[in-house]
């Protein structure tokens, strides 16, 4: 169920005093947008009395209808309007609607899009969101699918929805938000179809509005604009009448232009359906709604709604795995595989960590967190911090094992977050050929020394994620050559046993902290636990290394000596290995001990942040708490309020009721 606000609308009518008393300037406005000439169309006052970024001239010839495959709708023709407006003899910048399209193309995957979208409703829970629902509705015009997106946030005020769909802006500072280059709203919604419609309500000094605006391509190039005009619209509650009033920011022709826009281009085509929209929205929240959805190369929409009614879908694109008969399921059912189609399984894994209060909900089912480095075993924890000129780039701890359906699976790779969103997923750093090296081996990192691409698809090709590459490959080299027999390979090099094996484990060689290898466990509870049985500083590369012997139980050593793919050797033995290019007689005593000084004072800070953590947690539940007692509070002096009375609009029209 969606959650519903103290507010509910009665029925309304189609205020016609607002249209009445501006019958002729409208008549003359419509039949320029739809006869194509300028004549004294509201477009082509001095003054635009649209939300635009610049005035719109119409194109004398209306382009052909809009090619609904989003591969192939980049055409836009109106070579015949001005190239160039001219306002009081001032010629203005602005952006043509061409670019809405190509800003677009940024995002070659539609989920990826939808990612775009519901980054903003996560990046809304410091503003206490509790729920983001992704959900198919209709386009009541024709009947059509369309997508809806909608949180409980704060909503965004009329400047704020303004800001929203401008080019370049964001005021997202902070360390953990996603978003940062003021894009990412208008290149997901037009990659998912032409047109965009958003409803946001706002409470902010005891003050209520209510904003819409459109951002549409078919308008654009229905009516052959040289520049995106985007309509909006505010209502404003009057506290001192108890009504619902159209805003003061701007004057009434301005309200009536963009209304009649809207009315025109919308899903809804009466003041009293289009405000209707905010009935479910609550006290403060946004509503997107998405219509005339993309169509595939094959003429199919791209969103696929019927295949699972639980679930939204990528049509025709459930992917074949190519492997042996008996592993075929296995490997298709694999959550590395079913991401790429199903928007269900995509959201499981799109955050690595997610507060309990907060639900994202998909076709009235909420979406079950899924943490991939539970799907490993043979666990280990690898400390990366990269270096450029002896500084400390950042750092990271890299979860790496194998997939518990290993060796079944041809799938491997790391799955690489950014501030808690993930980027990359099961990015393959190695291909291996015919000797299967790295097979199965998988990981889960969050590198926010890196940035993301604007599409949030990839990170920028730096020589940090270049590093970070290098680095992965070695890991998972590295694991498979050390761990390949645990699941039932061959080990393809004999490991030289080390003559001291017994002192060795406290003689730890320049550059890093022993490394112990964890059989058949899960992730710790705990991060002092995790970095206390697993840990090793890879801040220089290249240096020699120990490894921690393992002594293998009867039944381990047992199961590992039955025949798996590619064979096993009995004979194999899991053994200490010595370093490589430092010999035993440097390794100092002293050196040994500092460095179990320094883990220690590690593990001692890992102690100190958890139990920060838990004070923090409780101030975070209790403050919850507050806040929801003042919500609730607020709204019950909100419904007193109302119930002195209906609230009308201007025009003594029924707007609100209890």
């Amino acid at each position: 169920m969606v959650p519903r606000g103290v507010f509910r609308k009665v029925q309304l009518q189609m205020p016609k005093s607002l249209l009445e008393k501006q019958e002729s300037g409208e008549e003359r406005s419509s039949n320029a947008l739809s006869t194509g000439k300028s004549g004294t169309s509201v477009l082509d006052q001095a003054q635009s009395a649209l939300d635009d970024t610049g005035l719109s001239s119409v194109s004398t010839i209306c382009p052909p209808p809009l090619n609904r495959q989003f591969w192939k709708a980049g055409s836009y023709h109106n070579e015949h309007s001005a190239k160039t407006s001219i306002q009081n003899g001032r010629n203005y910048l602005h952006v043509h609607p061409m670019f809405l399209h190509s800003n677009a193309t940024s995002h070659k995957w539609v989920f990826g899009a939808i990612a775009e979208l519901l980054d903003n409703a996560v990046d809304e829970i410091q503003n206490g969101a509790k729920f983001v629902i992704v959900d198919k509705t209709l386009n009541p015009r024709d009947g059509s699918p369309a997508l809806l997106i909608q949180d409980d946030g704060g909503g965004m005020d009329p400047e704020a929805l303004r800001q929203c769909m401008s080019f370049g802006f964001s005021d997202k500072k902070g360390k953990s938000a996603i978003g940062q280059y003021g894009n990412g709203f208008k290149t997901s919604t037009m990659r998912l179809g032409t047109d965009v419609i958003v409803f946001s309500r706002h409470v902010e000094d005891r003050v209520l509005t209510q904003s819409i605006g459109l951002l549409s391509y078919t308008f654009l190039m229905q009516t052959g604009q040289d520049r995106i005009v985007v309509p909006m619209v505010d209502y404003e509650l009057n506290g001192s009448t108890g009504t619902l009033e159209m805003s003061r920011r701007f004057d009434r022709e301005h309200f009536m232009a963009n209304l009649s826009l809207l009315l025109q281009w919308s899903p809804y085509s009466n003041e009293a359906d289009l405000v209707q929209q905010f009935d479910d929205i609550g006290s403060h929240g946004t509503k997107i709604i998405i219509y005339n959805l993309w169509f595939n190369d094959d003429g199919e929409m791209e969103l696929d709604f019927d295949a699972d009614p639980q679930d939204i879908r990528i049509s025709g694109d459930i992917r074949k795995v190519e492997t042996l008969p008996a592993l075929k399921s296995v490997n298709e059912q694999h959550i590395a595989n079913r991401l790429h189609y199903s928007l269900r399984v995509y959201l499981s894994i799109l955050y690595l960590q997610m507060p309990e209060s907060f639900k994202i909900v998909l076709c009235g089912q909420n979406v079950e967190h899924h943490n991939i480095a539970d799907d490993l075993k043979y666990i280990e924890y690898i400390l990366y911090r990269p270096q450029t000129a002896g500084f400390v780039e950042g750092e990271v701890v890299t979860t790496v094992g194998f997939l518990k359906e290993a060796p079944n699976l041809n799938i491997h790779g790391f799955n690489v977050y950014y501030k808690n969103r993930l980027i990359l997923p099961f990015w393959r750093v190695v291909n291996y050929s015919t000797n299967l090296r790295g097979r199965g081996v998988a990981g889960v990192l969050e590198a926010n020394f890196i940035e993301p691409t604007h599409n949030k698809q990839d990170f920028e090709r730096t020589s940090l994620f270049q590093k970070l590459e290098v680095r992965l490959k070695e890991m998972t080299l590295e694991y498979w050559d050390y761990h390949c027999g645990l699941i039932g390979y061959q080990v393809s090099k004999k490991v030289r046993a080390s003559k001291n094996a017994k002192n060795s484990s406290h003689s730890v060689p320049h550059g890093g902290h022993e490394k112990a290898i964890l059989l058949g466990q899960s992730l710790p509870l705990t991060t002092s636990e995790a970095f206390g049985v697993a840990f090793r500083d890879e801040s220089k590369q290249g240096s020699g290394m120990k490894r921690k012997a393992v002594k293998l139980t009867e039944t381990e050593r047992a199961n590992m000596q039955t025949t798996g793919e590619g064979g096993f050797n009995s004979n194999w033995e899991i053994e200490e290995i010595q370093p490589v290019n430092i010999p035993d007689n440097r390794l100092k005593d002293e050196e040994a001990a500092k460095i179990v000084q320094e883990h220690k004072k590690l593990l001692a800070k890992c102690v100190e942040y958890e139990k920060s953590e838990k004070e923090l947690s409780d101030k975070l539940a209790w403050l919850t708490s507050e806040l929801g007692e003042a919500q609730r509070e607020y709204s019950r002096l909100l419904g007193e309020a109302l119930s002195l009375g209906p609230i009308k609009n201007e025009n003594n029209v029924n707007i609100w009721s209890r």
